[in-house]
């Protein structure tokens, strides 16, 4: 097997041309830390982080400042990995599916990948279902939803496809209009908000709580599984404490803020809406033209919440084997656009409901995943990894445990979820709660722990 090392600086003008392979050290041009920062705080700063807010009251019966208190905890939870995972890519040169080789092995990681590819397309389709009702919104319906969805999805995969210098310089200053932007919506909408009183405490109450907690994870937690991929050309000596905070408030102080204005806008009678968008365009109709502008803009913003999801697909399909490693990365994530684009418009009138599912069933995969990795590291290579080895089959683990702890995670999840599609028995008994998450991150941090110490003394690796 290959041991494939990018010897060369991969800051190449035009389309990037390198995939999942390592970087050395010695290659690395990526030198501004502050990009940990400014990458998660254009790519959160979007209208689906508003959305996701505005589901807490109308879909789980949340009380205002129950609400709140949610979106502050498990925003701070589902971003714990995140941060941590981004820190390993400075440090080892590899993208985010390629770290899990070193537990999950070479066939798990396959599997692990597929989810990761059904979950980049899956947030691609729900953020430019988004855009595509902001942009129907903003031409009173003259324009249907599927054109903006196409017009967005075009201008996401033109700098997806350059790769990762464009994706920075992007990001790097795609939040400042869109901070100036809610800035306005939030003093324009404030004025008119009402603290809606909290339901009488009951078991169902609960349950709505840990439901909407289980989404916002979700949404938070997403971006585990690509976290290391833009920072993998920054210097080996970059400091882990800096690349740690720097992701961590990047994606925490927008979701926070964008997801408390999308439940403000639930409380005031005047902006109840089918959508978002079209809740947003009601806040700004006293501006006239400029409301209008501002708008068309809003509708963009969604293109920096999808270019990390789009580009990350791209490399994901290649850690599926060899074979699809030779095939470019760009090429990849054209034919994942083309896919989510065909999911989107279909899936465009039932946005509420399918947000909800889909921010779920991300969080569901993600828990058991992040919390065998996080082992891995702290307890059995205690941050030590033979990465030469990144792309050699027979000196990575065997996978089992990790693949039978992933298994057994699920197994928990099925028992505690509450879907649109099914509940299982444990949630039945907790009228409804959804625990599904908690469950799968429990058990498969107990099946791992012991399940990785005997794949260990029986293999050696």
């Amino acid at each position: 097997m290959s041991t494939d090392t990018v010897e060369t600086p991969v800051m190449e003008q035009g389309i990037e041309t390198h995939g999942i392979e390592r970087v050395s050290p010695h290659a690395r041009t990526h030198v501004r830390i502050i990009d940990n920062f400014t990458m998660w705080l254009s790519a959160n700063l979007v209208l689906s982080t508003v959305a996701l807010g505005a589901l807490a009251i109308p879909l789980f019966k949340l009380g205002f400042w129950q609400s709140i208190a949610i979106i502050v905890i498990f925003n701070i939870l589902g971003v714990l990995p995140v941060a941590f995972f981004s820190t390993l890519g400075p440090k080892l040169g590899l993208r985010q599916m390629t770290i899990t080789r070193f537990s999950f092995g070479w066939w798990g990681t396959i599997i692990m990948a597929l989810f990761n590819i059904a979950a980049c397309i899956g947030w691609s389709a729900v953020n430019v279902i988004v855009g595509g009702q902001l942009v129907k919104a903003l031409s009173h319906g003259a324009v249907p939803a599927w054109v903006g969805i196409l017009i967005i999805a075009v201008l996401t995969t033109v700098v997806s496809i350059y790769g990762y210098k464009y994706v920075h310089r992007y990001e790097r200053y795609a939040w400042i209009p869109m901070a100036l932007i809610f800035i306005l919506l939030i003093v324009l909408a404030g004025p008119h908000v009402t603290v809606v009183p909290a339901p009488a405490f009951s078991l169902g109450t609960f349950a709505g709580l840990i439901s909407f907690g289980g989404a916002i994870y979700g949404f938070a937690t997403g971006w585990s599984s690509y976290a290391a991929d833009y920072n993998v050309n920054q210097p080996e000596e970059t400091s882990a404490r800096r690349v740690f905070w720097l992701t961590f408030l990047g994606v925490t102080i927008p979701c926070i803020i964008l997801e408390i204005l999308g439940l403000a806008l639930t409380t005031v009678a005047a902006y109840k809406a089918p959508s978002t968008g079209e809740a947003l365009a009601l806040v700004l109709n006293p501006l006239g033209g400029v409301g209008t502008l501002i708008l068309a803009l809003l509708a963009l913003s969604v293109i920096a919440n999808n270019i990390p999801n789009d580009y990350s697909l791209g490399l994901t399909i290649q850690v599926l084997g060899h074979s699809f490693q030779r095939v470019n990365r760009a090429v990849w994530t054209l034919i994942g656009a083309v896919i989510y684009v065909a999911i989107a418009i279909p899936s465009v009138d039932r946005f509420s409901e399918t947000l909800d599912n889909f921010l779920l069933l991300i969080a569901y995969w993600l828990g058991p995943w992040s919390v065998i990795l996080i082992l891995e590291h702290f307890v059995f290579r205690k941050g030590n990894y033979n990465v030469e080895d990144w792309n050699t089959r027979s000196k990575l683990p065997i996978g089992w445990a990790a693949i039978v702890s992933m298994f057994l995670g699920l197994v928990g999840v099925w028992l505690g979820a509450s879907q649109y599609l099914f509940t299982g028995p444990i949630s039945q008994s907790l009228s409804g709660m959804d625990i599904g998450f908690e469950l799968g991150a429990v058990i498969a941090a107990i099946a791992y722990f012991i399940l990785r110490r005997i794949e260990l003394k029986r293999t050696g690796r």
